[in-house]
């Protein structure tokens, strides 16, 4: 049994929403017999020895990164995934492929892959993405360029008709792409993700979390409208960690006495962190794909309070505290201290997430869906 899976990204550590379903989903199919042949784009992550012990075969392609590459009228995040040799490696045996993002698609249509079998890995509706990446960003250049990249990925995406079967993470993204792409096989298959049991503490915590790649501009914004309209002196601590948090955000939360940064913490860092906070806040203003640092904090924290738009599309919401506003988010957080987190509740919780996010059941559900 064997497999092509082509990640944008080397998927570990495994310390990024993206890389996350990539990474346990290679796991889940090595620990059922599959053998990987991992092709990964390299350009600010060093290569991982760690994926050597789970995969038949891992390949490198460094990312053709600068001008060139978005200047092209294909997506800057497709034309610089390009490689002479990953096609060479593709072509040596007829096994299926599994195109991990629409930033893996440059040979999905090639004609020396017509007759494989190719599955295409959604994650996001990335033009919706980049739209919302280009309304929150500050800053003319970047914003520019993720206009760009929304409506160059707008009409880029026509290219999945060549998919033999998609599968999405949500069943949101599943009828986006069942309008769009009417008689393909697309089936809704939760993100991989590293728990395989709930690991929560009952009782109570001391702090309130939020959690990102805070890099990107929608989760600073979210973080921004945290410190800026949600926490006042009266309530408990908020931590904010996660990987390369922007200047304006430290100074934010250098201003204000209960909130602290905590900058590029190491997995077990945050393992600790989501386990032991009270309340695991998160935030999101696009309602699109599957947010995994929501499921990780399901399987490994207490309360989880988020908007709508975070649990918009999935079957997760009757799991989370719902707030809409401002005001809302305050009086839950304050009345989310006054109340312990039971054994009843990690009961409730566990068999509520294993009905459709055991990876061992998901990887079952793969295996059918590819003939292995």
């Amino acid at each position: 049994m064997h497999i092509h899976i082509i990640s944008f990204d080397i998927p570990f550590p495994t310390n990024y929403g993206g890389v996350i379903d990539v990474y346990y989903k290679i796991r889940t199919l090595a620990n059922s017999g599959v053998r990987v042949h991992l092709h990964c784009f390299e350009y600010h992550r060093k290569p991982a020895p760690e994926l050597e012990k789970i995969c038949h075969k891992v390949y490198y392609y460094p990312r053709k990164k600068g001008y060139p590459s978005s200047l092209h009228f294909k997506p800057y995040i497709v034309f610089s995934r390009r490689s002479d040799s990953l096609i060479s490696n593709l072509l040596r045996d007829d096994y299926p492929i599994l195109f991990e993002g629409l930033h893996s698609c440059y040979f999905l249509d090639d004609k020396r892959l017509k007759n494989r079998f190719k599955i295409y890995r959604e994650s996001n509706i990335e033009h919706y993405y980049y739209y919302r990446l280009f309304k929150a960003e500050k800053h003319l250049y970047p914003k520019l360029f993720f206009l760009a990249e929304s409506i160059k990925l707008s009409i880029f995406q026509k290219i999945l008709r060549h998919a033999d079967l998609m599968l999405t993470v949500s069943s949101e993204d599943k009828e986006y792409l069942s309008s769009h792409f009417p008689g393909k096989k697309i089936v809704n298959l939760p993100s991989f993700h590293r728990d395989d049991e709930v690991h929560i503490l009952s009782g109570k915590g001391k702090y309130t979390l939020y959690q990102a790649q805070l890099s990107v501009p929608e989760n600073s914004l979210a973080a921004e409208f945290l410190i800026r309209e949600v926490m006042d002196d009266s309530l408990p601590e908020l931590i904010i960690a996660g990987l390369n948090p922007p200047e304006r955000l430290i100074r934010m939360a250098g201003s204000r006495k209960n909130i602290r940064i905590i900058a590029n913490p190491t997995d077990e860092v945050m393992f600790r962190l989501i386990r032991e906070a009270h309340v695991n806040v998160m935030v999101t203003f696009q309602a699109t794909g599957l947010k995994l640092k929501l499921l990780n904090a399901l399987f490994n924290g207490r309360f989880c309070l988020v908007n709508p738009e975070m649990v918009h599309g999935s079957d997760l919401s009757g799991l989370c505290e719902i707030a809409v506003n401002p005001s809302e988010f305050k009086s839950m957080i304050a009345d989310l201290y006054k109340r312990d987190f039971t054994d009843s509740m990690i009961r409730d919780r566990k068999i509520e997430l294993m009905k459709n996010h055991s990876n061992t059941e998901n990887c079952k559900i793969l295996l059918e869906l590819l003939n292995l």
